[in-house]
């Protein structure tokens, strides 16, 4: 009603008689969204979700092995980063309680269970029962000093901005876990501290 008539014959008459400056006629509106649409359910839904599966698995391999072998490129987000290998690399360094922590409450729980059917005097369970008690007590203490004092060299070294939330966790959770099963595997040796 405002705009221009529009004449569609007298359109592509005028685009053949003067030669556009790509070599080639401008495509209409409607041809180009046509070439763009595609649908948003793939035709062959099995197929694509194959494919889909083998690129989630070339993905989660990629980031497994980068788990192993250390690549910061490939790591979880949580993981990546060189504060987070800072970090990592001198909890590894250490010998941390936390470590201990599995196998004494493993053994401790086993004699506590134990007692029900062999003869130990119910002291030894109830110290091996408080003793478990004060071995997770020494360990978190133990882990978190650690923790804090990590955070503080991680600021010096890297700056404040650098060191973001999270880090007493990831010292402490890093900490108590058996040093065989710790992920990402351990870089370096035991005493072997970063500067």
């Amino acid at each position: 009603m405002f705009g221009r008539k529009k004449i569609e014959d007298a359109a592509p008459a005028a685009e053949e008689d003067v030669p556009a400056g790509k070599g080639r006629p401008t495509p209409r509106r409607r041809d180009a969204e046509a070439r763009n649409k595609r649908p948003l359910v793939p035709t062959d839904r099995r197929a694509a979700r194959r494919e889909q599966r083998a690129k989630y698995a070339e993905a989660r391999e990629r980031m497994n092995q980068a788990m192993v072998t250390g690549d910061d490129q490939h790591m979880p987000a949580q993981h990546r980063g060189p504060v987070r290998r800072y970090l990592r690399d001198f909890v590894d360094a250490r010998w941390n309680l936390g470590e201990m922590f599995l196998p004494i409450a493993a053994l401790i729980v086993l004699i506590m269970l134990s007692a029900s059917f062999l003869p130990i005097p119910p002291d030894v369970v109830l110290i091996a029962f408080y003793s478990l008690y004060i071995v997770v007590f020494i360990a978190l203490a133990d882990a978190i000093i650690l923790a804090v004092r990590l955070r503080k060299r991680a600021r010096v070294k890297f700056g404040t901005d650098r060191v973001g939330r999270g880090v007493l966790m990831y010292v402490v959770m890093r900490a108590f876990q058996l040093r065989r099963t710790r992920l990402p595997k351990p870089q370096v040796t035991r005493g072997s501290f970063p500067s």
